[in-house]
């Protein structure tokens, strides 16, 4: 291998590394707009944010399995065990997500703007889910 072959070795991960994100990102999208849908939808008429999220947020992890499993990562496990692993994950950011929508929730301006707390939460949700779902199905995070 010459010098200029290994030394683009590095872009050519970085640049498969991005076009995964991206392609995460827009697949994550239609699961995101129906979290934020029904959460929105759910805290202005039903519940409390919490129940909100919790219902939102379920309902949106099935569509994001399926999605993922078909469009962004190859599997390296039986389908069981990727299952099995990413509800792990899933009920982990719920727990995280959850945690975060009550802690926000204690302050007047979250508590007011609740299209703006869902954001925030669903921001750090979408890192923590790519590289935990990441390791599930590829068994690696970078």
């Amino acid at each position: 291998m010459n010098q200029k072959t290994s030394s683009c070795g590095w872009y050519h991960r970085l640049v498969a590394l991005l076009h995964l994100k991206l392609r995460f990102a827009l697949t994550s999208a239609l699961a995101t707009a129906i979290d934020y849908g029904l959460y929105v939808c759910l805290v202005y008429t039903l519940f409390s944010p919490v129940v909100s999220h919790v219902l939102s947020y379920s309902i949106a992890v099935g569509v994001n399995f399926v999605l993922q499993r078909r469009f962004i990562f190859s599997l390296q496990r039986k389908l069981s065990h990727a299952f099995v692993l990413a509800m792990g994950v899933s009920l982990g950011g719920l727990a995280l997500g959850t945690a975060l929508i009550w802690a926000l929730t204690q302050h007047l301006f979250f508590n007011q703007y609740q299209y703006l707390t869902k954001l925030l939460v669903t921001t750090i949700l979408f890192f923590y889910n790519f590289y935990m779902k990441r390791y599930a199905f590829e068994k690696r995070f970078l």
